[in-house]
C-alpha cells in the first residue's frame, strides 16, 4: 500500500493540495482535468458567473450525468472516449506551451 502525499493541483487558476497514494494519483489528475474543463466551459458559456456557483453548476451536471449513467441512460464507453479525447487535447495544449 503506497504512503499518501498531497497533490498540488490548479482548478480555474486557484490552487489546491489533495491527499492521494501515487496509485490513485493519474487518476486525480484526469479528474481534475476534467473538472476544470467542465467548469471552464460553465463559465465561458457566459450564463453562470462566479466560482461558487460555477461548481455548483458543475457539480448538478455531473451529478445528473452520474445518475443516468445508473438508469442506463449514458454510454460509459462513448464517456471515456470523450474524456480520453479532452486528455489528449489537453495534452496537445500543453506541449505548445
Amino acid at each position: 500500500m503506497s504512503e499518501i502525499k498531497g497533490v498540488d493541483v490548479n482548478i480555474m487558476g486557484r490552487d489546491f493540495t489533495v491527499s492521494c497514494t501515487d496509485e490513485e494519483r493519474p487518476g486525480l489528475l484526469n479528474a481534475v482535468n476534467f473538472l476544470d474543463k467542465k467548469m471552464r466551459d460553465i463559465r465561458d458559456s457566459g450564463k453562470v458567473i462566479g466560482v461558487e456557483r460555477i461548481a455548483i453548476m458543475t457539480a448538478l451536471n455531473l451529478s445528473y450525468e452520474l445518475l443516468n449513467s445508473k438508469s442506463g441512460d449514458v454510454n460509459i464507453g462513448d464517456i471515456k472516449r470523450r474524456i480520453s479525447m479532452m486528455q489528449d487535447q489537453i495534452d496537445q495544449a500543453c506541449e505548445l506551451k
